[in-house]
């Protein structure tokens, strides 16, 4: 028998182990390549439900292409991996967040969910030369010189007028009354709002009134407001957490007409809040109603719900920026993982086959009209309605 030395069997295993690794296909090889994701964004606080929201999304994406095998980009394939930091809300955590990522070598993050927080990365993606894909309206992120900034939904400013319209003709609102919260995104949803409201010859009847969001008490800013006797209380930026605060508030008071929100919502928060008095609410939903959803979406739906313990409407449009990101790498190449210019050339020409959708319809980026470059995620505009304890669907349209 032919004894064979220790080092002769660690030699010999080698062998075989390289044999097997020249033997094997090139995508398995790829496969162990990684595709970091950031995402960025308040996980804790009133406005949890936004960022949990973006977390639980890209999670469920990343695991639905990760079984299939990971990602084809260029040839090679990727598995990808989703790094998540919870800004709080707070500048200066997003900053110190954005910094982390960036630091990783992650060109493109999801988030944040705020103007402010999304404004204070702006500085870091253009030094750090990364992509991030904000839920904040303020035009200045997407405008030129602005660049590096994608809005992955609908602005507050676009479904405004589809919203109010409806309300108006179908609804029979005609005054109106805002409350905002006191900070750069309640203000300036509600300066929009105000402005859509006047355009079309609604009666505003109230529209400075605000509150801090660290309120613990809503009666004495709700009670001024339905004192003005408004068919439509409009709530600018109001978080998932205040939303069914002021609706109970409101119908305590009597109040028995409608709310808006052009902010997304999280419909158990509301029915734990407010139960029945959580009727009337009009505001933006997720993009995907169940009459337009592909096979894919309910497999996202499925995922989601099993990653998050239940599932969000809001996840319908949270679905797309991951997604997107992913196909526009695709096209513009392997040289785009690391370099974001490749990959802001492909966007004017981008368009892929809406994978949430169960109609043949393209997905492309869009936002010429309002910053002048396209900078936006053209989701579906969903409008719901609360009714129940459910969402319903009010009106299925799109940005442009």
């Amino acid at each position: 028998m032919i004894q064979l030395s220790r080092r002769t069997m660690l030699m010999s295993t080698g062998a075989l182990v390289l044999a097997a690794v020249m033997a094997a296909p090139s995508g398995a090889l790829a496969a162990e390549k990684v595709l970091k994701i950031g995402q960025l964004g308040v996980m804790s606080g009133p406005e949890a439900s936004w960022g949990l929201v973006n977390k639980f999304s890209a999670l469920a994406t990343a695991e639905m292409w990760n079984e299939k095998g990971g990602i084809e980009i260029g040839g090679d394939k990727y598995k990808i991996e989703i790094v998540s930091v919870d800004d709080r809300n707070d500048p200066k955590l997003t900053v110190s967040g954005a910094e982390r990522l960036t630091g990783e070598g992650i060109k493109y993050i999801i988030g944040p969910n705020m103007d402010t927080t999304a404004t204070s990365v702006r500085p870091i993606a253009e030094k750090n030369k990364a992509m991030y894909f904000p839920y904040a309206f303020a035009r200045s992120l997407y405008t030129a010189p602005a660049e590096n900034a994608v809005l992955g939904m609908v602005a507050s400013y676009q479904v405004a007028p589809v919203m109010y319209k409806i309300l108006k003709e179908e609804r029979g609102v005609k005054k109106v009354a805002f409350i905002a919260r006191n900070d750069s995104d309640g203000l300036l949803q509600r300066d929009e709002g105000v402005k859509v409201a006047e355009a079309l010859g609604l009666d505003i009847v109230s529209k400075d009134d605000t509150y801090e969001a660290s309120i613990t008490d809503f009666f004495p800013i709700v009670g001024n407001v339905v004192a003005k006797n408004p068919d439509l209380i409009v709530m600018s930026s109001v978080a998932p957490a205040h939303a069914p605060q002021i609706m109970r508030a409101a119908r305590e008071m009597g109040y028995t007409g409608l709310f808006g929100a052009e902010s997304a919502q999280d419909m158990k928060i509301i029915n734990e809040v407010a139960g029945e008095m959580g009727s009337g609410l009009i505001s933006i939903g997720g993009a995907s109603t169940p009459e337009i959803r592909s096979p894919y979406m309910e497999e996202f739906i499925d995922r989601y719900t099993k990653i998050a313990g239940e599932w969000n409407d809001e996840a319908g449009t949270k679905a797309y920026a991951l997604e997107m990101i992913l196909g526009t790498l695709q096209k513009a190449g392997p040289a785009a993982i690391d370099d974001i210019e490749v990959f802001k050339a492909a966007i004017p020409g981008f368009e892929m086959k809406n994978p949430f959708l169960k109609e043949d319809a393209m997905v492309k980026y869009v936002g010429t009209a309002d910053f002048g470059q396209k900078r936006q995620i053209g989701v579906p505009m969903v409008i719901t309605e609360t009714k129940g304890g459910e969402l319903t669907t009010l009106s299925v349209g799109s940005v442009e």
